[in-house]
């Protein structure tokens, strides 16, 4: 899809990457009536365009060889907006996983780009952010898949469990965006397969380090998780994240490959090195509790789809071979996080767009599907938003990064994961 963005000031509009073209002459920006409809000039009440209105940038700073931020303003139903975008040629630079050091865990994206030598980075996918088990602590933790250095971090929660908004028809919290072995970017779906071997007794593994497990299953934990208690876990259903937690839970720990203990409670605290804690619900908890320890034990997973990764975070799909997908919401102008990629996957696009302000009111999903097409992404996705919307960069010569946008609770909040730019050299 060819992009409408056009310098402000300039006579005429600019071309400002590959495969740009100029935009209309009409800037006006939409006067967004903030409850999904738009008055016409008779005063009668019409829907509102999925569509933004034309965007405009207001700076561009190149960052690095093949890394270019941009500041644009644009509008949509809730009126003005504005917003960043980091358009990345993936020939030039990388695009990777910003995380804290351990699964369940938060940093803000300014934190974790610094620790890890980013040019620029964004807040990624949907967390754990808050419980309504009695005594059950959020975990913090992604809902989503997430690869890192080609190495599986986590697995998606079910559908049911996720935090954000609804998915569209046809989506999973087992779709991702990230980079290929073949150092493209993609938008697919990564689905966990493992098993846990005793003897001639097989379990099937369906859960990583993950905050909800599926009904009846078992899932692994390692040293990656951290601290915090495992409970959660065993805690809502596939359709529903506040029914109860399971009361048939148990937990196996494996120590280099020799099971040191099995407990009916599931517990908290570092995993060590060299160990692996099962966690099964329902007949998951039934099929741990027939481990014995001294019981010799082979956990072994990976992820299967169409596409080897070597980094990948989880985001639900908007935007599809160029076309906003159907079922994307068109109420709730706010602020917004996406990732896309061309359609060759030579470019690699985030951004953000501010709300909640007389600045900028933010836009819909369906409006930031719009938006990323415009860009020239050809697939995008949508990734955290509201208060945990962020875009950080590094200016050239510069020791740290700084926040680019205005994060609508006043400042950066603490979140699960983003997207990181780097350099061939900074890179992990």
């Amino acid at each position: 899809m060819a992009s409408r963005w056009v310098a402000v000031g300039a006579a005429a509009a600019v071309a400002v990457g590959a495969g740009w073209v100029p935009a209309r002459a009409d800037t006006t920006p939409a006067d967004g009536a903030g409850s999904g409809e738009r008055a016409d000039a008779a005063g009668a009440r019409a829907p509102v365009s999925a569509e933004v209105g034309e965007v405009r940038f207001t700076s561009s700073e190149k960052l690095a060889t093949g890394a270019t931020f941009r500041a644009f303003e644009t509008s949509g139903a809730g009126g003005r907006v504005a917003g960043e975008l980091v358009d990345v040629d993936l020939r030039q630079a990388g695009v990777g996983l910003l995380r804290p050091p351990v699964v369940a865990a938060r940093r803000t994206v300014s934190a974790m780009a610094d620790a890890q030598h980013a040019l620029a980075g964004v807040n990624g996918d949907f967390f754990n952010i808050s419980e309504t088990h009695a005594g059950v602590v959020p975990t913090g933790s992604s809902s989503g898949p997430e690869v890192d250095g080609g190495r599986p971090l986590k697995g998606a929660v079910p559908d049911g469990q996720r935090f954000g908004p609804s998915l569209p028809p046809g989506t999973s919290t087992e779709d991702v965006i990230g980079v290929g072995a073949d150092r493209r970017g993609h938008v697919a779906r990564l689905r966990l397969t493992g098993t846990v071997r005793s003897g001639r007794t097989s379990i099937a593994l369906r859960g990583l380090n993950q905050y909800a497990l599926p009904v009846g299953g078992v899932g692994a934990f390692g040293p990656e998780w951290g601290d915090v208690s495992r409970q959660r876990a065993v805690c809502g259903t596939d359709k529903v994240r506040n029914d109860p937690c399971s009361t048939n839970a148990a937990e196996a720990t494996v120590r280099r490959g020799v099971v040191t203990g099995v407990s009916g409670t599931v517990g908290g605290g570092a995993i060590p090195s060299g160990t692996t804690v099962l966690v099964g619900r329902e007949k998951g908890a039934d099929a741990l509790r027939r481990l014995r320890p001294g019981d010799r034990v082979r956990v072994s997973y990976r992820f299967t789809g169409p596409v080897r990764f070597r980094f990948a975070v989880g985001g639900f799909p908007i935007l599809r071979d160029g076309r906003p997908l159907d079922g994307l919401s068109a109420t709730g102008p706010a602020p917004r996080t996406a990732a896309g990629v061309s359609r060759d996957g030579r470019r690699f696009y985030l951004v953000v767009v501010d709300g909640r302000s007389e600045r900028s009111g933010g836009l819909t999903v369906a409006e930031l599907a719009s938006l990323l097409g415009r860009a020239g992404a050809d697939d995008a996705v949508n990734l955290d938003g509201g208060g945990s919307s962020a875009l950080v960069a590094r200016s050239p010569g510069e020791p740290a990064v700084t926040v680019r946008n205005t994060p609508s609770d006043g400042s950066e909040r603490a979140v699960a994961n983003g997207i990181g730019v780097f350099t061939t050299s900074s890179r992990r």
